[in-house]
């Protein structure tokens, strides 16, 4: 269980990383980019262990896509459903890749309304 502090410090440190990176006047372009993407991992696990447990309100979309999320467990990439009298689609996009970017460590996934 996370607190509300923890994700401050969080925040603060991916704050940190991102700062030291715009003021970086070298030539290596991977440079702090590790601590940046390790950084924003842990705010978005922080911040979703939060909205679980209630000490964060979600969205209304987050509300709708928990409800999407429940009714349809299996859902595929770009497979269609219809929910509440309106279709959405899922969608799985890359959250963080790897340092040759040629694969995805890690995947983001969200349900969009179609027509």
């Amino acid at each position: 269980m996370h607190t509300l502090e923890e994700l401050h410090t969080a925040q603060e440190e991916l704050d940190m990383w991102q700062a030291r990176w715009d003021r970086y006047d070298g030539n290596n372009p991977n440079k702090y980019q590790v601590d940046i993407q390790n950084a924003q991992s842990r705010v978005r696990i922080i911040t979703e262990s939060l909205k679980a447990s209630g000490l964060l309100e979600r969205s209304e979309q987050e509300k709708l896509e928990k409800r999407l999320e429940h009714e349809f467990p299996n859902a595929q990439s770009k497979e269609i459903v219809e929910f509440e009298g309106k279709k959405y689609q899922r969608r799985f996009y890359p959250l963080r890749k790897s340092r040759s970017r040629k694969s995805v460590t890690e995947w983001g996934k969200s349900w969009d309304l179609v027509g």
